[in-house]
């Protein structure tokens, strides 16, 4: 058993909870999430299984994207309905045009500050702990990108969103802010993730039928999970030095993370060209 194993995760359990369940049910060594979602949230849930947990970086880092349902009105101490309420105001008559003015604030890169309620280490300490220590410290932001974000459906005091943005994103975070930038606060009150890099809610197994059946898992191979990384063949000559992590030059004009294939199309590694020369990420063999 190795490779990506796609968990469609359900509402009220912690991606850890999904971790613990998947390995017994698999009878796995190997088992690990990438990628923390909410207890509150729903959906697509990549997991590494065996040989695939030597991966399990790279899909952390992809895109992601979610459908999302805020409360308007009222605020809350972890930015959504698990949290307890601190502040309640009026919410405004809400337009098409007052929404999209609001929402156009939070499109393409900015800096955004990581909530408390949150998997995000700060000196050796996840900040949830010290949240729930009832302690607060300051956070560095960091530089996020939202490359869509739509309308879907609102009400009186309820919107819904679909956001595809990258890594280290909280939606909780642009939920609350969504909130004051309507001048009357919001929570976040349902999210479903549908995508992560190139997997799918189409793909997902519900969590439940895993367990029951362990047969029903299917499992996305290591070259095909990276599939959005863009790809590099090397010569025979230059494969044989990437296997031990040796120097290979592509050119200053190849930049980035890459996949590097030999000639027969098998990954061998995973590397950032940099200034020229291939910088190993992972050696994966070949």
């Amino acid at each position: 058993m190795n490779g990506v194993l796609v968990v469609d995760k359900p509402k009220g359990i912690t991606s850890f909870d999904v971790v613990r369940d998947v390995r017994r049910a698999l009878k796995a060594a190997k088992v690990g999430h990438t990628g923390t979602l909410d207890p509150m949230a729903t959906g697509v849930l990549p997991l590494c299984v065996g040989e695939g947990t030597k991966i399990a970086q790279f899909i952390t880092e992809a895109t992601k994207a979610y459908d999302a349902t805020l409360k308007l009105g009222a605020t809350t101490d972890t930015l959504d309905a698990d949290g307890t309420v601190q502040v309640e105001r009026a919410v405004p008559a809400l337009t098409p045009e007052l929404l999209e003015a609001a929402l156009s604030r939070f499109r393409g890169t900015f800096q955004q500050t990581p909530p408390m309620y949150s998997a995000v280490k700060v000196n050796g300490k996840r900040l949830y702990e010290l949240a729930r220590a009832g302690e607060e410290i300051e956070r560095a932001s960091r530089e996020v990108t939202v490359f869509e974000l739509v309308l879907r459906d609102y009400s009186a005091t309820e919107v819904k969103f679909s956001v595809r943005s990258s890594k280290g994103f909280f939606v909780r975070t642009l939920a609350a802010e969504l909130g004051e930038a309507l001048g009357c606060g919001a929570h976040l009150t349902a999210l479903r993730r549908t995508q992560s890099g190139p997997f799918t809610l189409a793909q997902a197994v519900p969590l439940a039928s895993l367990v029951a059946d362990p047969s029903s898992a299917k499992f996305v191979s290591i070259e095909a999970a990276l599939v959005d990384v863009p790809a590099l063949t090397v010569t025979d000559a230059e494969a044989g030095r990437v296997k031990h992590g040796g120097l290979v030059e592509v050119g200053p004009q190849v930049t980035g993370l890459h996949r590097v294939l030999d000639g027969a199309g098998r990954l061998l590694a995973l590397a950032d060209a940099v200034r020229g020369k291939l910088v190993y990420r992972r050696v994966l063999g070949g």
